[in-house]
């Protein structure tokens, strides 16, 4: 969103000129249309910081528009202007979320006083709107590992430029997270971080989401729908999980990365934007293009910075301060004293292989800090956790294959979880060679804590 694109909506072709005048000599960008269908379709494909709006318009009324703009997932701040003004009027439209009210004959230093105070509420709502987002980000980029520290250098040199970014890394490295510090340190800062997980949005619906879609056009159109592309206006879109898109989509994407502008879905008219583009993906989309399944042109359009994120056994050295870090985190956002681990318990945090990475982390030590009443975490703890949900698991009049599956399964989780998640231990103790230790891990799919 602009800070000084204005709307103004008026029947009267003076007020319209009056009004443009006035504010342009401000310095702030003005459009000015004469009723209200003309003002929601204005709002539909561009961006406005202030709607300057005349109650008495032809056929559609200020007041309707006032309440269709309270629909809008971004709304701008409006003053409500009235050669007709009541108090009963100006309460209504107070009401239905007016910033202020105007009565005509207007005057000028009532006008620039009023629209520069609107638009500093407007401001401060969407800094409070980005410092809620920010506060979102559950963990920083915690680690000293060489490739953590190469990764933090990437971002440095990438984040202060427009460059398109691709992130790749498995699920749970933290590609969202390094895609946030990316827009923290840009010039874009201020303005929105805007996501698109590809992946959890029907085919069908995509397209809505990325270019908008008016009112009446495709499923689920019960009203205009501003598309991400828009609402990352001056920000930045992610684009998570960019390999799961359909075809159709990402030729349409291409097609708007080279021009910068699109159309929303049903509607006629191109709308331009400014939005700097990070995409993500755990699955190679070296392979996807292979397969036919991935555009290569789009492939170029976004890999002009890549960005590799190692997976958590390949930086072991940042495990034990991960797990500091959230212990300290958890028990916060818990309201519990911070805990620590024995050296025990940290051995199978190091032992095991963390196949969700840093988001598996995560989840562990959250459960730790919530289901541990003692101050320390040791090793006894592991065991004692996977009790504790396997009990509930137990097996009643099930086919003998699937019983015994489930005894092994238990079986060799407890020997883990008593030997530190160490495998030539556990081995030793169960009678088995590692390799086949190993494969019966992964056969059962057996994780640190599930």
């Amino acid at each position: 969103m602009s800070a000084g694109e204005i709307l103004v909506v008026d029947d009267e072709s003076s007020i319209r000129s009056s009004l443009r005048g006035i504010l342009e000599d401000e310095g702030y960008r003005v459009q000015t249309v004469g009723t209200g269908e003309a003002a929601l379709a204005e709002l539909g494909k561009s961006n406005y910081a202030l709607v300057l709006l005349d109650i008495w318009l032809p056929a559609m009324s200020g007041l309707e528009v006032l309440a269709e703009v309270q629909k809008l997932e971004e709304r701008p701040a409006v003053v409500v202007i009235s050669g007709h003004g009541t108090v009963e009027t100006a309460v209504k439209a107070t009401k239905l979320g007016a910033f202020d009210f105007l009565e005509k004959p207007l005057t000028l230093d009532k006008v620039v006083v009023t629209v520069k105070n609107a638009l500093r509420q407007q401001r401060l709502e969407e800094e409070n709107l980005q410092l809620r987002e920010r506060l979102q980000a559950r963990y920083h980029l915690v680690g000293r590992s060489p490739a953590l520290q190469r990764l933090r250098a990437e971002i440095k040199k990438a984040a202060p430029t427009n460059g398109r970014v691709l992130i790749t890394g498995e699920a749970g490295t933290g590609k969202e997270l390094v895609a946030r510090l990316i827009h923290e340190q840009s010039h874009r800062r201020e303005k929105r971080f805007v996501e698109i997980n590809c992946a959890a949005i029907p085919d069908d619906l995509i397209e809505n989401e990325l270019f908008g879609v008016l009112q009446g056009h495709g499923p689920g159109a019960a009203k205009d729908k501003k598309g991400k592309l828009l609402l990352a206006d001056g920000g930045t879109l992610f684009l998570d999980e960019i390999g799961e898109m359909s075809l159709k989509t990402q030729a349409r994407l291409v097609r708007a990365l080279v021009s910068q502008k699109f159309e929303p879905q049903g509607g006629t008219e191109t709308v331009s934007f400014d939005a700097r583009i990070i995409a993500a993906s755990s699955r190679s989309l070296k392979d996807l293009i292979q397969q036919g399944k991935f555009k290569e042109n789009l492939f170029f359009k976004l890999n002009v910075i890549p960005m590799a994120i190692p997976p958590l056994r390949d930086r072991t050295e940042d495990i034990s301060l991960l797990i500091t870090y959230f212990l300290k985190y958890f028990a916060a956002e818990y309201g519990k004293r911070p805990k620590t681990m024995h050296r025990d318990a940290l051995k199978a945090f190091l032992n095991y292989s963390w196949p969700g990475n840093v988001s598996e982390l995560m989840n562990v030590i959250e459960r730790f800090v919530i289901m541990v009443e003692e101050p320390e975490i040791g090793p006894d703890h592991l065991a004692l956790l996977v009790e504790t949900r396997e009990a509930a698991g137990i097996l009643v009049d099930k086919p003998l294959v699937e019983s015994l599956s489930q005894y092994e399964r238990r079986v060799i989780h407890r020997a883990l979880a008593r030997n530190a998640w160490d495998f030539g231990r556990t081995a030793a103790a169960l009678g088995l060679g590692v390799d086949a230790l190993k494969a019966k891990v992964e056969a059962h799919r057996i994780a640190l804590l599930d």
